[in-house]
C-alpha cells in the first residue's frame, strides 16, 4: 500500500477526538491528496481542537474543519449537515466521499438483560449509536460518487445488552445499504480489543464478573491493541479496496 492514495476526497469521521477515531484521522490524512477535506466530528471540543491543530501543522494542504456535535440529537446531526454543505461547495471536483461512523458508546454495562435500563435510557442509547448512523444519508451531497461507510461490530457479551444490540443493528443496516446501492462501497470493520477508555470501563463496570476478569487479563497480558495498529489495518483495507461491499471484516481475520 506504500504510495497509494485515496485521491481528492471529502472525509467525514465521527468519534474523532480520541482513541481509534483520532488514530484513524492521523493515518488517513497523508493518504488524502491536495484539496481534500477532512471533517472530524466529536462531542469533545478540547480533543477536536488538539486534533485539528495537529492535522493543520502536519498536513497543510489538507482542509480540516472540525465540528463539535452531539449525534444523539437532531440539532447535532443538523450541525454536521450544515458543515458539509458549507465546506463542500465544489463537490463535483472531488473523487470520493468517505463517511466513517466511528462514534459510539458502551451504554450501561453494569446491568444484566433482565435489569435492562428504562425505555428513556434505551431510546437515548439507540439515538446515538444507531439512529445517528442511519441518518448519515443526509451527508451525501449531490454529485459525489459512492463512498465506503464504516461501522464497528461485536460478539454477544454478558451484561452488554445495549452495546451488542446496537452494533448488530448497525451491521444489518449497512448490509441493506449495500444491497440497495451497488454504487456505494460499504464496509463493517471490527477493530479488535483496543486499549482505550472504553476497555477500562469494560474491565471495571461490567456486571458479569467473568467479563471483568477476561478484560483485566487481556490488559495485564498485553493483549489489547494500540489504536494506531488497528486503524492502519483499516486504512490498508480502504486503499486495497478489494472487499465485497457490505462485508464484515474483523481485525483478527486479517
Amino acid at each position: 500500500t506504500q504510495g497509494l492514495s485515496l485521491g481528492k476526497a471529502a472525509c467525514i469521521l465521527t468519534g474523532a477526538s480520541r482513541g481509534f477515531g483520532r488514530s484513524l484521522a492521523l493515518l488517513l490524512a497523508p493518504r488524502l491528496e491536495t484539496g481534500s477535506v477532512l471533517i472530524p466530528v466529536a462531542r469533545s471540543q478540547g480533543g477536536l481542537a488538539e486534533l485539528e491543530a495537529e492535522l493543520r501543522s502536519s498536513f497543510p494542504s489538507l482542509k480540516v474543519h472540525s465540528v463539535q456535535a452531539d449525534l444523539s440529537t437532531e440539532d447535532g446531526l443538523q450541525l454536521v449537515l450544515r458543515a458539509v454543505q458549507d465546506k463542500l461547495p465544489g463537490a463535483a471536483d472531488l473523487e470520493r466521499l468517505l463517511v466513517i461512523n466511528n462514534a459510539g458508546s458502551l451504554g450501561d454495562i453494569s446491568k444484566s438483560f433482565l435489569d435492562c435500563p428504562s425505555p428513556a435510557e434505551v431510546n437515548s442509547y439507540f439515538a446515538f449509536n444507531v439512529t445517528s448512523a442511519l441518518c448519515h444519508h443526509i451527508l451525501h451531497p449531490e454529485g459525489l460518487p459512492g463512498a465506503p461507510w464504516l461501522v464497528q461490530d461485536c460478539r454477544p457479551f454478558k451484561s452488554w445488552t445495549l452495546y451488542c444490540t446496537g452494533k448488530a443493528s448497525r451491521d444489518m443496516m449497512f448490509q441493506v445499504l449495500a444491497l440497495e446501492n451497488p454504487g456505494v462501497r460499504v464496509l463493517s470493520y471490527a477493530p479488535g480489543h483496543l486499549d482505550t477508555e472504553m476497555q477500562q470501563l469494560a474491565r471495571t463496570k461490567s456486571a458479569d464478573p467473568e467479563m471483568r476478569e477476561q478484560f483485566l487479563r487481556m490488559k495485564q497480558s498485553g493483549q489489547l491493541l494500540d489504536c494506531s495498529v488497528s486503524a492502519q489495518k483499516l486504512v490498508t483495507l480502504l486503499l486495497q479496496d478489494t472487499f465485497a461491499s457490505g462485508a464484515h471484516i474483523d481485525f483478527y481475520e486479517l
